[in-house]
């Protein structure tokens, strides 16, 4: 192949040239601390402003309600750690399939006495309103649904499962890190009370997120020190990788529909050419699904052996599968759904952004074809 045909965006994206360019300034020339009192730190204090109501303005929030993580790994580690403390008796209810950054900051509470429900998921990759119905009592304190799964791509009944969360006094908070940019995201809309997103899955710069907390939500400081992000968020702010990511949504917001229906298209391409083959497979996840995400499982197959002879033909794409030194076990997202083993273990995700192009979708087709049919 004449090029590397890179379908793994939901791992990470290509940084957006708008982007980069809007970071540039803040890198070479504006470098200034933004929280000194002089004149050259005026303008590097004035991005951080103008960046911060930008990105609130693309979720229809409040330029307050936004803080500055460096990711979406700390932005989750934050809204689950911060809204409990030591010894509290108060549940936290998340699901199975969520990131491992959610799921591992709620294993830390448990050791702080905190104790924690799992929801478990139907078959088709959902938490169902009626799911989390029978998990909440009015001693629930935190909800953590994410709003995208990011190995099948199914979009999570937010709004309902945040108006049974609210109807129990409980707080919501939702990991937007595969949704932002990819789908439309209404704070108030969905009513949530703190999400999660990071810049590098909608074309923005790596390093760098931030945390939604709509006003009046408790939560504890992340880190103790200077007084950025109010007085919750300490260290000197990543002034170039904020413009940059606030450069990046607009831009994505500013084309969703566009972006969608061209992904869309992609994404059909891919799924008619396996079809008219006669690819045994099964895609893992019903609908409604993000746009440009396609869980597939070909039984009888290693879904990593598939990656490797992806890899060879100069396509990236992802496993549904964790290896290790002696054996492959099935994704911690699929078990939670139930996969049947036979198809599981010959998962790959194939994730497309707004670079792919119907041809890449052809190819990528072609080489799955050549791999799994000997």
């Amino acid at each position: 192949m004449n090029r590397v045909i890179y379908a793994d965006n939901a791992a990470t994206t290509r940084l957006d040239t708008d982007a980069f360019e809007a970071m540039r300034p803040y890198l070479l020339e504006q470098y200034a601390n933004p929280s000194q009192p002089y004149s050259f730190a005026r303008q590097a204090k004035k991005a951080l402003q103008d960046s911060r109501k930008m990105i609130a303005d693309c979720i229809n929030a409040d330029p307050e309600e936004i803080y500055f993580t460096s990711g979406g790994t700390e932005s989750d580690n934050w809204a689950v750690k911060g809204s409990v403390q030591r010894g509290d008796c108060r549940t936290v209810i998340t699901s199975e399939f969520e990131h491992h950054a959610v799921l591992r900051a709620c294993k830390k509470i448990e050791t702080l006495g905190c104790p924690v429900v799992y929801l478990h998921p139907n078959k088709d990759g959902f938490i169902t309103p009626d799911n989390l119905e029978a998990a909440i009592t009015d001693k629930t304190k935190l909800v953590s649904v994410m709003t995208v799964n990011n190995e099948i791509g199914t979009i999570q009944p937010i709004k309902e499962l945040c108006d049974i969360a609210h109807k129990h006094g409980a707080v919501f908070h939702t990991d937007a890190v595969q949704a932002l940019g990819h789908i439309p995201v209404d704070v108030k809309e969905l009513g949530v009370d703190m999400m999660s997103c990071s810049a590098h899955k909608f074309n923005g710069p790596k390093g760098i997120g931030f945390l939604f907390v709509k006003k009046g939500t408790r939560l504890s400081s992340y880190a103790d020190g200077g007084a950025q992000e109010f007085g919750l968020r300490a260290g000197t702010e990543n002034v170039a990788g904020i413009v940059g990511m606030a450069a990046a949504l607009r831009k994505n917001s500013a084309c969703l529909n566009d972006f969608q229906s061209r992904l869309l298209t992609v994404e059909q391409t891919l799924i008619d050419k396996l079809d008219s083959a006669g690819i045994s497979y099964r895609r893992n996840g019903a609908m409604p699904r993000v746009p440009g995400s396609l869980s597939l499982s070909f039984p009888g197959t290693d879904g990593e052996a598939v990656l490797h002879r992806l890899d060879l033909m100069g396509i990236m794409v992802s496993t549904g599968s964790a290896c290790d030194s002696r054996n492959t076990q099935i994704s911690h997202v699929l078990a939670a759904i139930n996969a049947d083993e036979l198809y599981a273990r010959g998962t790959i995700r194939i994730s497309l952004g707004k670079d792919n192009t119907v041809n890449d979708a052809e190819k990528i087709a072609e080489a799955i074809i050549r791999i799994v049919s000997h």
